[in-house]
């Protein structure tokens, strides 16, 4: 998570990373904004996906397997991506319509009426879509940059906790600033 989120135009700046267990997650990548945010643009949410792959990807490269440890950034990728679909309209195939109810409730549960089992399916190949590019890149990031990741695992193996800019320094890694766009207006 922490190599993606370094490198991923859009995703928050990686703030602190972990690998003492916490819960049922192996290690902790935290990361936040420069400054609050009211909306999100849709490459910030392509950003998330991305940052939310990376232990998945990280596994398939480095160990050439896949556990249940991603289980939860899978539902959460998933989330993101079925509201930029459904809900957001972010999907040039279906278009600027909301087709998941606000309430949490409709398209998605078995027997709704809310949408066509054609919908349906287009939602479902849309979030397919959206999740394996950004997987397809994800892993291409990882591969290409897995010096950094390597040089990040050093770091850890030996800190246990890094702060944000041991973290970067640790992966090798500078840190971008904030586009203009997320940097806090000034007043005139």
């Amino acid at each position: 998570h922490a190599i993606v989120g370094m490198l991923t135009p859009g995703a928050d700046p990686v703030r602190k990373v972990s690998i003492i267990p916490r819960g049922q997650a192996l290690g902790v990548t935290f990361s936040a904004p420069d400054a609050d945010r009211f909306n999100f643009e849709q490459h910030m949410l392509l950003a998330q996906i991305k940052v939310a792959l990376g232990g998945r990807t990280a596994e398939e490269l480095v160990f050439d397997d896949i556990t249940t440890g991603a289980e939860s950034d899978i539902q959460h990728l998933t989330q993101i991506a079925r509201y930029m679909v459904g809900r957001w309209g972010m999907s040039p195939n279906v278009g600027p319509i909301a087709v998941i109810p606000t309430d949490g409730m409709g398209p998605f549960l078995p027997g709704s009426s809310e949408t066509s089992e054609e919908t349906q399916r287009l939602i479902d190949e849309e979030v397919r879509r959206i999740v394996e590019r950004a997987h397809e890149e994800v892993t291409e990031l990882v591969g290409t940059h897995r010096s950094n990741l390597d040089s990040l695992v050093a770091g850890l193996l030996e800190h246990e906790t890094l702060n944000e800019t041991d973290a970067y320094a640790a992966a090798g890694l500078s840190r971008n600033p904030a586009p203009a766009s997320e940097e806090t207006p000034s007043v005139v």
